[in-house]
């Protein structure tokens, strides 16, 4: 008998990568320490408050957040759990809606020492819709931006 499942397309998956002006460490920080995340965590026109993120970074623990519209306070919780964390280096975790029986991703974060620089290669794969690729590698994008803009103002 045929094995019937199918691989998932590779375009319902994505990989953005940023040069961050900053060492490893400090990004790997900015990932798992809450006051860093609540920085620059979700695409522009968002907050995501400090007291809506709880992380527990260890394989098998918990991770949530609460994305804040800034123009009309509506709120978008996603959270998952860590897969694989390798401080200072990699961290695995699953993404989605919690409570929501929709989709839920994986995303790896790589971060590569480029001496006193930092490459993240941040992957998310897992999406069942080619749309839901779209909306959320634009708003990693987004995030991803304010993110690198950190580095550059403080370094600057």
């Amino acid at each position: 008998m045929a094995d019937r499942r199918r691989a998932r397309p590779a375009e319902r998956e994505f990989t953005i990568t940023r040069v961050l002006d900053a060492p490893r460490e400090v990004v790997f920080r900015a990932w798992t320490q809450p006051t860093h995340v609540a920085a620059w965590f979700g695409p522009g026109g968002f907050t995501t408050p400090l007291s809506t993120i709880e992380m527990d970074v260890r394989p098998g623990g918990a991770w949530r957040a609460t994305l804040i519209r800034d123009d009309d306070g509506v709120e978008y919780p996603t959270g998952g759990f860590y897969i694989e964390v390798v401080e200072p280096e990699r961290l695995v975790f699953t993404w989605g809606a919690p409570g929501d029986s929709g989709e839920e991703s994986v995303v790896t974060v790589v971060l590569a020492d480029l001496g006193g620089r930092t490459e993240m290669t941040f992957h998310q794969a897992g999406f069942t819709t080619d749309e839901s690729r779209k909306n959320v590698h634009d708003g990693w994008s987004s995030c991803l931006d304010r993110l690198t803009a950190q580095f550059e103002e403080t370094t600057s």
